[in-house]
């Protein structure tokens, strides 16, 4: 006698009503687990930090993280005045993944289906910002940390910073769309490369393969992270949020498609209070 074994995958009506998902997805996850991620929004010089907070655990994400995390995107989103984001975390570790308290309540493909699917659409909106964002590493980005890497336009490393797709280790695959975003970095080849053989890389080798941007010094970290990325946002909100869109648009849409945002999104600004400032300085190409 063989014993037939069906694996559990989501219903078509499942895929389609997303938004009740991500609700089962919240009340499911909200209790599991300690630590927490906190936003700080500097209006003054438009950055704001989200910093995860979970050191007993190397920053392991938890399942009522994963839901202020949601939240804080959704904050995140309505930050008019907004030009860039800093993810960093503290103690010696970015982030080791999926927090074990929270996995093993929710070990089962039903369950796994509702965190993925939170965790996809928090992290796509993060993806998508209007802002300039960046992901400070240092110590270890294992596993689902590593997921998070990939949700920035940059990322900055310590000379402690070290990354890793280590979830093939743990029986499964990327669950967070790191998979998606890291082919989109890398090409497929190096993605798969990264995936299939959990390898580690440090800084150095992860700007090699073009994962890296920028190396800061591991004691002023945050500062001169924050003092790179001011370098990059200099301009009025509503024209780098403009420039943010178009870039956006061309990585992820039709070439028709991202064309016509383009138009968009650069009608409002021709004539607009930062392009007729500028006119009136009489500001010259150099």
């Amino acid at each position: 006698m063989f014993l037939r074994v069906t694996s559990w995958r989501p219903s078509s009506m499942q895929i389609r009503h997303c938004s009740s998902v991500i609700k089962a997805a919240r009340d499911k996850l909200g209790s599991l687990g300690e630590g927490q991620i906190s936003l700080h929004k500097d209006d003054a010089s438009g950055i704001a930090t989200v910093t995860l907070q979970h050191q007993q655990r190397h920053n392991a994400i938890s399942g009522s993280m994963m839901v202020q995390l949601a939240n804080i995107v959704e904050d995140l989103s309505s930050w008019e005045t907004g030009k860039g984001v800093i993810l960093q975390a503290e103690g010696d570790s970015f982030c080791s993944g999926g927090d074990l308290t929270t996995v093993k309540a929710i070990s089962n493909p039903q369950d796994g289906f509702l965190m993925s699917t939170l965790m996809q659409d928090t992290l796509t909106r993060f993806y998508n910002l209007p802002f300039i964002t960046a992901c400070l590493v240092h110590g270890r980005a294992l596993g689902g940390g590593a997921e998070l890497t990939t949700v920035t336009d940059f990322r900055v490393f310590t000379n402690t910073g070290e990354i890793g797709f280590v979830q093939g280790r743990m029986g499964v695959v990327t669950g967070w769309g790191g998979g998606t975003r890291l082919v989109k970095l890398v090409g497929p080849t190096v993605a798969l490369e990264l995936l299939t053989t959990g390898s580690r890389l440090n800084g150095v080798k992860a700007s090699e393969i073009g994962l890296v941007n920028h190396h800061v010094d591991e004691e002023n970290r945050f500062d001169e992270t924050k003092s790179w990325l001011m370098r990059r946002i200099s301009h009025a909100p509503e024209v780098l949020q403009a420039m943010k869109k178009i870039v956006v648009a061309a990585r992820d849409s039709s070439l028709d498609d991202s064309l016509l945002n383009e138009r968009q999104v650069f009608s409002p600004l021709w004539g607009g209070p930062a392009n007729l400032k500028a006119l009136e300085g009489n500001i010259k190409h150099k």
